[in-house]
């Protein structure tokens, strides 16, 4: 992981992993991912509709014809899963793309100082700092971005948690929600996004606040975040209370398909930092 951090301000310039119906899927797609990695559960579709699922990670990375390039999306647009290119489009749940200038961040639980922040103030009062570092999906894809925002210790010198808070719980605007481990947050590379390749980060990729953890799966960092509270419990996310994935989310060594290299690679476990 390469990184860099600044005081300026930053430049001006899922959650439903994929909707399966069919078991049978779910496994092809554990089994060509690693023999330890979770199995994609199957989830009703009667809320988003379906992407259909690859049987191997090459043939995961292959766009489908009406696939579009990497881009913002409108306020108003609605998000749902798409396979880009660049980097693929993972929610919950289709919902209206938030817009940054009336978002709001609400911060609350177990703190001395809880408060409700607008993009212009934390871009304002926390430190930014930028990081390359690849996501990898529990589908067995990943890609690899210049990610900017700011870190736990920027937001805890705000906030000032309580002593006995342990866990942060992350609800979105697609109603998905997890918890982390403050003592994950805390290890360098956890990033609070806020920037994606130099831009704002596009409404597809989790405007206009995403987490980026490197050595857990990508369903363990969560997009288009309106709220976070500070508590002393661990809770699972949604995914984990629905299908066989870890409530701690490490990534587990077998296969990889980097969509931005195109072939698949073996991975040991942890960040993937090899490419």
């Amino acid at each position: 992981m390469s990184s860099r951090s600044r005081s300026a301000e930053p430049p001006a310039g899922r959650r439903r992993f994929l909707a399966l119906g069919l078991a049978g899927l779910a496994g092809g797609i554990a089994a060509a991912c690693a023999p330890a990695a979770p199995a994609v559960p199957a989830v009703s579709t009667a809320t988003a509709a379906p992407v259909s699922p690859a049987a191997s990670p090459a043939a995961a990375a292959q766009p489908a014809a009406t696939a579009t390039p990497m881009g913002a999306a409108e306020p108003g647009t609605i998000l749902a899963n798409e396979n880009i290119s660049e980097f693929y489009v993972r929610y919950y749940k289709p919902f209206p793309a938030p817009d940054p200038a009336a978002w709001q961040l609400v911060i609350e639980g177990l703190v001395d100082a809880p408060m409700t922040l607008t993009l212009d103030q934390i871009q304002q009062e926390l430190e930014y700092k930028e990081q390359d570092t690849r996501m990898k999906c529990v589908e067995c894809w990943s890609s690899r971005a210049t990610w900017g925002g700011f870190t736990y210790a920027s937001l805890a010198a705000l906030v000032k948690p309580k002593p006995d808070a342990t866990h942060l719980r992350f609800e979105c605007a697609d109603n998905y929600w997890e918890v982390l481990p403050i003592s994950e947050l805390q290890r360098e590379g956890a990033l609070f996004v806020t920037h994606m390749n130099g831009v704002p980060v596009p409404a597809k990729y989790g405007s206009p606040l995403r987490m980026i953890i490197p050595w857990l799966y990508g369903y363990k960092g969560a997009k288009a975040v309106t709220k976070l509270t500070f508590q002393a419990e661990q809770e699972p996310g949604y995914w984990s209370t629905v299908g066989p994935y870890s409530v701690e989310g490490k990534i587990q060594a077998g296969n990889d398909y980097p969509l931005d290299i195109g072939e698949t690679r073996p991975i040991q476990g942890g960040e993937i930092t090899a490419y």
